[in-house]
């Protein structure tokens, strides 16, 4: 059949026109598809949700990332499926909460991915339990270089889930700034997180067991103990049943309670951290653990610099080597036990190696050893302390297990360099002096006393 001129131009125009349908339905640039161009309207004071999630099922069915332009995005409730990935301009793409159990709700989602967006929560109080990121059995979750503020629960609440939290900012979260149950592989590094109402970070697990998770790099100020109580809340890192945790290279300041807390949790590594103004004990493992790694630390201002106890619960087998604790408060905050001690540099029960550590002005005592009878096999060696009341202390009550006490160096303590304690109470005078009593189950070596 011939083809005259006007049939072969309609006929290039019907091509460029399928051709064309495609790209209307489904933009998509290098970067993924636009939002903008998917219904979805940048500083509108309209709701976005169901747009925004139009153009979130869209983009996670291909597989390819959403992009939000900067701008205002007013949405309630959004779902992450698997495959989700939205990405928006660091500072300037804002997704507005108005109200509902959280902003980003995912369930069973694979890859799920949020990057370069403003989460501003309106401090709208959320659910218990809740984050304003909150995500349950996900499989390699991404949460990058995001700005999350103003959160009426958690800032992140994470169940069953592995991936990696990194580079993003937390303020003013009136709960905790990320929630860890049950991790499946996590990484929590590189975070800010300042001004949080109960605490900073949380690696939980519903019963003890192996957990992984690892919490590095990250800047933690301003942890209120802000539902009160005697020391869940306050802490800026809080491992509670989670074995195997490496908590490494945090700037932690300003805390209520304690800058890591380690309970019943075994094989925890508290490692190179810096830690000024807490109010409690600034490096904590207790209850029932075994192995704890507390090392290379700085503490600067806290009631208690390290302790690791609870014998009685089955608390043992540690070391403590390496740290600089100073400037010890006498006090400890209001709501903790009466009987609570304060104003020791370290304080340790069983199965414990105490050496290379550093300790000044410590207005009770530099280290202590043993409570009653909970002392077991301690050695403390090559430490220093100075202007501390008592420079060691050791349990001689009865019951009380063995301690070997041996190349330490001693100044300024006018209570004695190494006293016999009954639980706080010292009861003998300086060990070191001539002619000074000996107990069986003390080695004391050579320290050097001034």
């Amino acid at each position: 059949m011939a083809l005259d001129r006007r049939r072969l131009i309609g006929l290039a125009a019907a091509a460029l026109t399928l051709s064309a349908t495609p790209l209307r339905a489904a933009p998509t640039s290098q970067r993924g598809r636009d939002a903008a161009q998917l219904g979805v309207r940048p500083d509108s004071s309209d709701d976005q949700t169901a747009a925004l999630q139009r153009a979130i099922d869209n983009a996670a069915r291909a597989r390819v990332p959403l992009a939000l332009p900067p701008g205002n995005y007013r949405t309630g409730t959004l779902r992450l499926p698997s495959g989700a990935q939205l990405s928006g301009v660091r500072g300037a793409t804002r997704l507005i909460f108005t109200g509902g159990p959280s902003l980003f709700d995912s369930a069973g989602a694979e890859t799920p991915t949020l990057n370069g967006l403003v989460l501003d929560g309106g401090a709208i109080p959320l659910p218990a339990r809740r984050g304003l990121v909150h995500v349950v059995g996900a499989r390699n979750l991404r949460i990058t270089d995001c700005e999350i503020t103003a959160s009426g629960g958690s800032g992140v609440w994470l169940e069953t889930t592995s991936g990696a939290i990194t580079d993003n900012l937390l303020t003013a979260i009136a709960v905790t700034g990320v929630v860890s149950f049950d991790a499946k592989g996590l990484s929590v590094s590189r975070n800010v997180v300042i001004g949080a109402n109960n605490n900073g970070i949380e690696i939980l697990r519903t019963s003890i067991g192996d957990d992984g998770s690892i919490v590095t790099g990250n800047r933690i100020e301003n942890i209120k103990a802000g539902p009160g109580g005697s020391g869940q809340y306050g802490n800026a890192i809080n491992a509670f049943r989670a074995g195997n945790v490496i908590v490494s290279g945090n700037r932690i300041k300003n805390c209520d309670y304690s800058a890591v807390r380690g309970n019943s949790a075994s094989n925890i590594h508290i490692t190179d951290n810096s830690v000024s103004d807490v109010r409690e004990v600034a490096l904590y493992s207790e209850f029932a653990f075994e192995g704890a790694v507390i090392s290379g630390n700085t503490v600067d201002g806290a009631a208690l610099g390290v302790s690791v106890c609870n014998f009685n619960e089955g608390g043992r087998l540690s070391v403590v080597q390496g740290n600089i604790i100073r400037n010890l408060l006498p006090k400890r905050p209001i709501g903790t036990a009466p009987d609570d001690d304060a104003g020791i540099g370290i304080y340790v029960e069983a199965d414990t190696a105490v050496t290379g550590n550093v300790i000044e002005n410590a207005p009770s005592f530099g280290i202590v050893a043993g409570w009653g009878r909970y002392l077991r096999d301690v050695a403390i060696t090559g430490n220093v302390v100075r202007r501390a009341f008592v420079g060691i202390g050791v349990s001689v009550a009865d019951g009380a297990g063995t301690a070997t006490i041996n190349g330490n160096v001693i100044a300024e303590a006018p209570r004695g360099a190494v006293v016999g304690l009954d639980h706080a109470r010292p009861v003998t005078p300086d060990l070191t002096a001539p002619g000074a009593a000996r107990f069986a189950q003390i080695a004391l070596g050579s320290n050097s006393v001034r």
